[in-house]
């Protein structure tokens, strides 16, 4: 592995394909570094699978400059597609052959021989737990099952890079949480992963997130960033008495780097306070609560909303400077 491949298994510089007008991917930029999982979200239509299949070289750019692992994809070399895996939407593999089966017969595609197959099989069965139904045929898998089998299939040469195109789309929360710790794992073992997702909440499991829309991307940022930009900072979550919560929420708006003070909603007595820095504002935002005679504090904690709530702010934010 050369060192261009460690630093940027990815990078894309103003990447453009264009379907029809308006209907497409945009001026795409992104830069990958190795060893990370990245995640892709944005609504079904918004040019996700279109981003893979370029840096895949199913699809060639109009225009623009695409590198993935040192090669431009329409010119990989036989050894650069053997460092890559791809695990598409669908279940492509073949129903009328076992799982054994389906993954020797993947093996042998990148040319891996009996012998030295043999222990890589066997380990890819086990780690994406279908050891126990190897001699059962694919079309005879569950849903999920026949997920597991297209991640066995897209690991069993050991790629380097992983692209998985929406893998947990229709298969139950508890077995998304596993594909999401294999993944982890394979992350942690040096992999680079590219997923895609219409979960917008499995972009907390991802390193770094880009945000997709109408064939742009329009974001990439940490999951905290993207909080961050969301919130406009960072929110404290405050729990008082609802007798004394207005004159709770006059104290706080006295504070130095408080720049809101919210009313929830959703908790009786509860107020959101809007900060630059949580950990820094937290001490003495208790301090003057407590300072107080009427008001004791039962609550007071930095608040993460859940990532879905987080990109509808950021997508109300794009809408409202598109006006």
């Amino acid at each position: 592995m050369d060192s261009q491949d460690q630093e940027t298994p990815i990078e894309l510089q103003n990447v453009t394909r264009i379907f029809q007008p308006n209907t497409g991917v945009f001026d795409l930029d992104l830069c990958v570094p190795a060893g990370t999982i990245v995640g892709l979200i944005g609504p079904s239509g918004s040019g996700k699978t279109t981003t893979v299949r370029l840096m895949l070289g199913l699809l060639k750019p109009d225009t623009g400059e695409m590198t993935v692992l040192g090669e431009r994809p329409m010119q990989f070399s036989k050894r650069t597609r053997e460092r890559i895996g791809y695990m598409p939407q669908q279940f492509v593999l073949y129903p009328n052959l076992t799982v054994q089966e389906n993954l020797r017969f993947v093996a042998s595609l990148y040319g891996m021989g009996y012998f030295s197959r043999r222990g890589r099989l066997e380990e890819v069965l086990q780690f994406v737990e279908l050891a126990d139904v190897r001699n059962r045929l694919g079309g005879q898998l569950s849903g999920g099952m026949q997920r597991r089998l297209e991640l066995a299939c897209s690991l069993v040469h050991d790629p380097l890079l992983l692209f998985a195109d929406e893998p947990t789309a229709g298969i139950d929360p508890v077995l998304r949480s596993k594909f999401w710790a294999y993944f982890r794992e394979l992350r942690d073992a040096g992999r680079t992963l590219f997923i895609t997702t219409q979960y917008v909440g499995e972009a907390a499991y991802c390193d770094l997130v880009g945000v997709m829309r109408e064939g742009r991307l329009v974001l990439v940022d940490t999951p905290e960033e993207l909080r961050r930009k969301a919130l406009g900072g960072e929110v404290i979550k405050i729990a008082v008495d609802q007798r004394f919560i207005f004159r709770a929420a006059q104290v706080l708006q006295r504070q130095p780097g408080v720049s809101l003070v919210r009313v929830a909603r959703d908790e009786v007595g509860g107020l959101y306070v809007h900060v630059d820095d949580a950990g820094d504002a937290l001490p003495g935002i208790i301090q003057a609560l407590n300072d107080h005679p009427d008001i004791v504090v039962k609550q007071a904690e930095e608040y993460l909303p859940p990532f879905d709530d987080v990109f509808v702010m950021l997508m109300r934010q794009m809408e409202q400077t598109d006006v």
